[in-house]
């Protein structure tokens, strides 16, 4: 028997269908699923989606203003309460017949010897001591954050069902579907009642301090509050929901999946963003803004002009400064004049050279086009070409930041050649950029021009691109079901 205990259970067939295939999984005869549900109790189920980065991605963690689409495909999960104090996770990959990935964990490997919760740093080596073992601290770590930030203790551990049809590694923050479908689940298991925004900020806690990849808050947020068919309009300072935009009838988004595996964690969007916030700290410098604790590469100073984040300076004011910004800058010369960043996720390393100037501006410029971007859409007759073009402008810009790819490049490249006439305004690489998928923006009809674009670019790169189109609801709306 199923039955509704909170939410609206919005999704429509894509998330029945999602349910659906949790509830065959969990009757599957594969040797990892068949055992892991006991009889007799109840299973809680929920779902988070991907999310489509239209506008705004890297800016994320400078404050800027985002533009973000809830994907059709979502991640789901079943979990169920068990006496046992030990955390069974089983996690299926997309298709009908995904490998099957498992782990269990005790509960008291996340506490000390006085039942209080370990460091962050210390759950993430408990609980993915090497690479085979790292996807479940994306679903672990909810625990963890949970007992940390909340102060929550749990009594009984549980068994862990994990179905995901979000392709990971192709920019579309698969690991924000599965922490916020994660601890939702959890939320609902065992009776904890705290706010959508305070869920997704505590499932980017679990990506950074856990997982160990920087991300800004826009995945989980998206993940968590999405609307299906609107485009969630955040302002990252930290997490300011500024409404949720619907698409002017006639206009219509996709994502083309390059090929090219993309990774948060990797040295590219780290370097960017390290040097974001190097580029922040020299202007507060400039700016003589008061600075304090210094720490261990960390520093906080006192903003009374740009409340700490850099997308709120304006171009204009950026432009007044940017000659005094370096353009690359060593490290351990960077630590030594100015002490550190007021980054609290990455930290400067003195053995490198970080460009500084580009990124910084990348943030402010990219703040300033989202805003142009939803006024475009927003306009009394919405502009899709003006809009195309601040697309085309975001993607230049995450090039020279060195966020680029060859395939991404050609992606964008192939839908410019179509162009208005056929219906195409604009592309751009999205989120953490060097691969993953290209955002697209279009007429409604156009959706036959972008399946061929995928067929060229099959034939040329040999890689069949998965092509995202449709849209569905965040966690919250989806709320989570009792399966008895």
């Amino acid at each position: 028997m199923r039955r509704l205990v909170s939410g609206s259970l919005e999704g429509g067939a894509d998330a029945a269908a999602l349910v659906a295939r949790l509830a065959d999984t969990a009757a599957d005869p594969v040797p990892e699923v068949r055992p892991l549900f006991e009889p007799g109790r109840d299973i809680v189920v929920a779902r988070a989606p991907g999310r489509l980065d239209v506008m705004g991605g890297i800016a994320d963690y400078s404050g800027s203003r985002v533009l973000q689409w809830p994907t059709r495909e979502a991640t789901g999960v079943a979990l169920q309460r068990v006496p046992e104090r030990v955390l069974r996770i089983v996690s299926v990959g997309p298709g009908p017949r995904g490998a099957a990935r498992t782990r269990e964990i005790p509960l008291a490997a996340l506490e000390d010897a006085d039942g209080h919760p370990v460091s962050y740093e210390s759950g993430a080596r408990r609980i993915g001591p090497g690479p085979a073992e790292h996807w479940a601290t994306y679903v672990a770590g909810a625990w963890l954050a949970l007992a940390r930030e909340a102060g929550v203790r749990f009594p009984d551990g549980a068994r862990v069902l994990v179905v995901s049809e979000v392709p990971e590694s192709v920019g579309v923050s698969s690991s924000a579907a599965l922490e916020v479908a994660t601890l939702w689940a959890v939320c609902g298991a065992y009776g904890l009642h705290l706010p959508a925004d305070t869920r997704a900020r505590l499932c980017q806690i679990v990506e950074n301090r856990v997982a160990g990849a920087p991300c800004g808050i826009m995945d989980q947020m998206t993940a968590a509050l999405g609307c299906a068919g609107r485009l969630l309009r955040l302002r990252c300072q930290p997490a300011v929901v500024e409404g949720q935009i619907a698409l002017p009838p006639g206009l219509a988004v996709w994502g083309i999946d390059s090929g090219v595996r993309h990774a948060v964690s990797g040295s590219d969007y780290t370097a960017v963003r390290v040097g974001a916030f190097m580029g922040y700290r020299v202007i507060a410098g400039l700016a003589r803004l008061p600075v304090h604790g210094v720490a261990d590469g960390t520093v906080r100073i006192d903003d009374n002009r740009w409340g700490g984040y850099l997308a709120n300076l304006s171009p204009a004011e950026f432009e007044a400064v940017a000659g005094e910004v370096p353009e690359v800058m060593n490290g351990a010369a960077f630590l030594a004049r100015f002490g550190g960043i007021t980054d609290t996720v990455t930290r400067v390393d003195p053995a490198r050279d970080y460009a500084v100037r580009v990124p910084a501006a990348h943030a402010v410029y990219e703040h300033a086009r989202v805003r142009a971007f939803a006024q475009a859409l927003g306009a009394c007759v919405p502009d899709g070409a003006a809009a195309g073009r601040l697309m085309q402008a975001s993607h230049e810009s995450y090039s020279a930041c060195g966020l680029g790819s060859a395939a991404t490049d050609r992606l964008v490249e192939l839908v410019r050649a179509r162009g208005v006439g056929e219906g195409l305004f604009g592309a751009r690489i999205t989120g953490g950029g060097s691969g993953g998928t290209v955002a697209v923006l279009g007429s409604a009809t156009a959706g036959p021009v972008v399946d061929e674009i995928a067929a060229v670019f099959a034939r040329e790169a040999g890689h069949r691109p998965h092509v995202f189109s449709g849209s569905s609801p965040g966690a919250a709306g989806f709320g989570h079901l009792v399966v008895r």
